[in-house]
């Protein structure tokens, strides 16, 4: 941030309605300067990976949160989450700003949309001070409903309504086995198991007779004691020769503290911080309904007040809208006498505008209790703006990125709707958007170019819609302007079919359904008609189970809901599985967790890269084999950074910030490991090089060249080989997942499967998303999709379109066909949108 003169300052002009931005070199931002209307919708538009989020959320917010922050005092700063200084050399005319991304919210699993928007404090007030108290129960306070609180929770599950056990039959699924042979199946493997048994030769355990034939008490003392005792552990020696080195005084290998296998596996699925170990630990648990709640997750005092004839576990299990429409019937017939009466309808009045708000925006179908962790990004960000909206701030700045991200076409009017409430409440609104619909309603549009990475970061148009039409360089205008929607597509026909019966979660009940194999099919419906629950939840399940694959789970998953208390996924294959050899989930999580992971490793080019720098002369005249070229390995990292690249500094009152490395400056490896060259660069150089560099110098290079070309293909040609992953969007590590499926050599007849794929894509990337899809399609595969873009839909062999709305009026197929008709199908609330494309 560079230094703004006191005396600069005063003197300024007016500002006349206008953000102005002066040098901003955010990321790839190549020292633009713009001005951006205030109290207008301004949308950023642009390709992926162009800048526009940088400029929007990297520049923009961060500058707004920065100046907040400075006016607070240092001991308060200390609170807030921590936000770097924008690399911008000023902005003027900025209001405050609210940045509405898109992201889950916190990781907690006790976390749910009653909590999120404020509801359930409503909520809960409401039966404190209104419910109907069975004779004899004195007045409950409100944070007694809550099963977050000691007052609330059931004192047997601690609010999570359900209990984690395990039984002997659980952790020996074989008693005919012997310790020796692992009989205790959930015991840790390799080491720590060995070392379990070993403490058990010296308590004087047989460990090779069946588990079946040791003494009860011994059986559940292994199993189930608390206790925790330290044993000498003599390695490989019988209890007899043990007994016999302790009393000659042989010293023991190591001192070996026991621990019981339900203790090992209780506080394994609590405090571990890796999901493969929770999941596997998880295998050996029975996990049931709390018997003292029934899974209502509160105490029985709690549940026995009621309004409306409801309990409040029974109330905020109903969708929003029914809560709203019950509340306003039960204080209609009740006249306001007195002030507890008066309280519950100012209350009611309350939850049902929030809820109204909500209903608006078409997320009227979610329950209150439904947890954070199952919305789609784009539920969490609309509930989040259905909040803002009820707030009535005035003055802000909301930066939202894309708003529109999993709505039908049928819900983004009602989007708009919300958008053009927050606007003429006397808010700005900059959105970062590739919805041509939400686009062509901008007042200003701002759009960044021209194309992504280096080759990005410049500002090709800033100003009212209309201008963007004739700046050549501008790859939105082509789809903004265009002058026909019309897709001309032929649709395969099917090869086999994948028959599906009793698909019940969710709201899919006893569903079935067919999927035409070797074709693209996209399934549609609007937002929250089961699109992601029949994709990614049921079909991926239900396949997974019958190939015998184990669906991967990802690291952030907490463990209050990796056991769902619903159970799995119900239904069964009738026909087509002997068609399909493989499945493939390709969604937009991250490709990495940490800055060491990267496009390079993800893909495998770093394996192949290492083996080159280790072939050279001389690499092997100094003895260098392929590790010495990994960063993440001691014997070719740089020392003092450990293969990082930068030092973190602490800085006292103020964000910690990272700075290159001291001793290699950035560059992650030892000098004389730098040394080494490949046709004149070093391991650093070539992962410095953007793919586009990098097919030019690995051209000759097979097997690089293969999937540095497939990169090229999709898009990525802007991303460095070494860019950490977690400067990655979510399209990006999408695309880069894709592109790895794309250069294994396979045979066909592999199921992909991905949910809304379009998500954070510019129309211009959507395409050539498409034409991958199609290539996977014509190697033999079949491409599954749950979709929203028309455009993509109009492209696909087979459309399954649920509906005919969302929550409980969702949930069934409406139509089915080639995409022409189902777009002339009556009943079908997506057939209208589809037939823009289709004719």
């Amino acid at each position: 941030m560079h230094s703004r003169h006191p005396v600069e300052e005063a003197g300024r002009e007016a500002d006349n309605g206008f953000v102005h931005v002066r040098g901003a070199r955010e990321h790839n931002l190549k020292n633009v300067s713009l001005s951006i209307p205030r109290d207008s919708l301004v949308v950023f538009t642009g390709l992926s990976g162009s800048g526009k989020s940088s400029l929007a959320f990297g520049t923009l917010y961060a500058e707004a949160q920065r100046r907040y922050l400075e006016s607070v005092s240092p001991y308060a700063r200390r609170l807030f989450q921590q936000m770097p200084v924008p690399d911008v050399d000023g902005v003027d005319g900025l209001p405050p700003a609210i940045a509405l991304q898109q992201q889950r919210g916190g990781s907690s699993g006790r976390s749910s949309v009653g909590s999120i928007t404020t509801l359930s404090n409503l909520l809960r007030m409401l039966y404190s001070r209104a419910g109907d108290y069975p004779p004899g129960l004195a007045r409950l306070e409100a944070e007694s409903f809550s099963p977050n609180t000691p007052m609330g929770a059931c004192k047997r599950c601690h609010g999570l309504g359900r209990i984690h056990d395990v039984t002997e039959e659980s952790m020996v699924p074989d008693p005919s086995r012997t310790l020796r042979e692992r009989a205790v199946a959930s015991w840790p493997s390799a080491w720590q198991g060995q070392n379990l048994r070993d403490i058990l030769i010296t308590r004087g355990i047989d460990v090779d007779i069946p588990w079946r034939d040791l003494p009860k008490k011994t059986r559940e003392w292994i199993l189930f004691t608390d206790e925790t005792p330290t044993y000498p552990v003599y390695p490989g020696l019988t209890h007899a020769q043990v007994v016999q080195a302790m009393a000659q005084g042989v010293e023991p290998a190591y001192q070996g503290t026991f621990t019981g296998a339900r203790r090992y596996i209780l506080q394994t699925f609590a405090k571990s911080q890796s999901a493969m170990m929770r999941r596997r630990v998880e295998a050996f648990m029975t996990t049931t309904l709390c018997p003292a709640c029934h899974g209502q997750r509160l105490n029985a005092d709690a549940l026995r007040v009621t309004f409306g004839g409801h309990t409040i576990a029974a109330m905020t299990a109903l969708p929003l809208e029914t809560i709203a429409a019950t509340l306003r019937t039960t204080i209609g017939a009740k006249p306001a006498a007195d002030a507890t009466a008066i309280a519950a309808e100012r209350i009611v009045q309350d939850m049902a505008a929030r809820i109204g708000v909500l209903e608006e925006l078409g997320l009227g179908y979610l329950q209150m209790d439904r947890s954070v962790q199952t919305l789609s990004p784009g539920e969490y960000q609309r509930l989040r703006l259905g909040t803002q909206i009820h707030s009535n701030l005035f003055g802000v700045v909301y930066v939202l990125d894309e708003p529109s991200a999993g709505l039908h076409p049928a819900d983004t009017q009602a989007l708009l709707t919300a958008l053009e409430h927050l606007r003429r409440a006397g808010n700005s609104l900059f959105l970062v958007e590739h919805n041509l619909d939400i686009i062509r309603h901008a007042q200003w549009v701002v759009d960044v170019g021209p194309q992504a990475g280096t080759r990005g970061g410049e500002i090709l148009y800033s100003g009212p819609l209309a201008g963007l039409e004739d700046i050549a360089a501008s790859h939105t205008r082509h789809y903004v302007f265009a002058p026909s929607a019309r897709v001309a597509y032929t649709p395969r026909t099917p090869q086999a079919w994948l028959r599906l019966d009793g698909m019940t979660w969710n709201n899919l009940d006893n569903l079935s359904a067919a999927f035409p194999l070797g074709t693209l099919v996209a399934v549609t419906g609007v937002s929250g008609s089961g699109k992601s629950s029949l994709v990614s939840q049921v079909l991926t399940s239900i396949v997974a189970r019958a190939l015998g694959q184990t669906p991967a789970v990802e690291e952030e998953e907490d463990p209050i809901v990796a056991s769902n208390p619903m159970g799995e996924p119900q239904g069964h294959i009738v026909e087509g599985l002997e068609h399909i050899r493989r499945l493939v989930v390709i969604d937009q999580k991250p490709i990495g967790r940490t800055p060491r992971s990267n496009l390079a490793t993800y893909t495998g080019l770093f394996d192949m890269i290492r083996k080159l720098y280790a072939r050279t002369e001389l690499a092997q005249k100094r003895g260098y084999d392929a590790g010495y070229f990994s960063f993440n390995l001691p014997k070719g990292r740089c020392p003092t950074c450990e293969g990082a690249g930068a030092t973190m500094v602490e800085l006292l009152f103020l964000p910690s910030v990272y700075a290159p490395c001291p001793t290699c400056h950035g560059a992650r490896y030892k000098p004389q490991v730098l040394e080494v060259t490949y046709r004149g660069r070093s391991i650093a150089d070539l992962l410095a090089m953007t793919v586009d560099e990098a097919c030019l110098f690995l051209a000759e290079d097979a097997g690089p060249a293969q999937i540095l070309a497939t990169l090229q293909r999709g898009g990525l040609g802007h991303l460095t080989l070494g860019q950490p992953a977690t400067e990655l969007s979510g399209g990006e590590a999408q695309r880069i997942k894709l592109a790895t499926e794309l250069q294994k050599q396979r045979r066909g007849h592999t199921l992909y499967v991905l949910d809304e794929p379009t998500t954070g894509l510019h129309p211009f990337d959507a395409d050539r998303l498409m034409e991958h899809l199609h290539e996977l399609v014509q190697a033999g595969n079949t491409v599954l999709v749950a979709e929203h873009d028309m455009r993509l839909v109009a492209r696909s062999d087979w459309v399954i379109d649920l509906g005919p709305g969302a929550g409980s009026r969702g949930g069934r197929i409406v139509a089915q066909g080639v995409p022409y008709d189902v777009a002339h199908t009556q009943g079908s609330t997506t057939g209208p949108f589809l037939a823009r494309y289709t004719g």
